[in-house]
């Protein structure tokens, strides 16, 4: 019977935020900024003949809750919302507490619980030493995993420790 033999060893690191990212525009701001800065020095690379960008987002989603008050300030209902891009996930909200239908059936008046409000992107990097890996950023952590060399989780360190929201 054949055994499986390790080819390579991946790491996972995880930075815990010591407070969570404001608000969705500072964390579309952020995520924005790497793609457009390229803070961690990857490099382009190809695949099947295609030139594939240094970093990129590979997956994104936004979720929040819309709670529903009556006149005495008690909760009636509430609404959760999942939206593939912050885009959408502004316009499922706009939507949603623009409903008078929707807060007649409730039987109270709706407004966003940003507190709840989760957000995720997963970005690829091509580090210049040939490594792919993955860079998760939720609202209170930041995962890097599929990584072999510790000088990519130095650069994400140092990184991160130059951005006062990400301590």
């Amino acid at each position: 019977m054949a055994d499986f033999i390790t080819s390579n060893t991946t790491k996972t690191a995880v930075r815990d935020l010591a407070e969570p990212i404001e608000d969705l525009t500072s964390f579309v701001t952020l995520v924005q900024t790497i793609i457009d800065t390229n803070p961690w020095g990857c490099t382009t690379y190809e695949v099947s003949g295609q030139t594939l960008p240094a970093v990129a987002k590979t997956r994104e989603y936004y979720s929040g809750r819309i709670v529903y008050e009556n006149a005495e300030a008690k909760t009636v209902g509430q609404i959760s919302v999942k939206a593939p891009t912050a885009s959408s996930f502004n316009t499922n909200l706009s939507t949603i507490l623009a409903n008078t239908a929707l807060s007649t059936a409730m039987g109270g008046s709706p407004s966003h619980d940003s507190s709840e409000d989760k957000f995720s992107c997963t970005i690829r990097g091509h580090d210049a030493n040939g490594e792919l890996y993955i860079v998760a950023l939720s609202r209170d952590k930041i995962r890097l995993s599929s990584f072999e060399a510790d000088t990519i989780r130095t650069s994400l360190d140092t990184w991160a420790d130059g951005i006062p929201a990400l301590a």
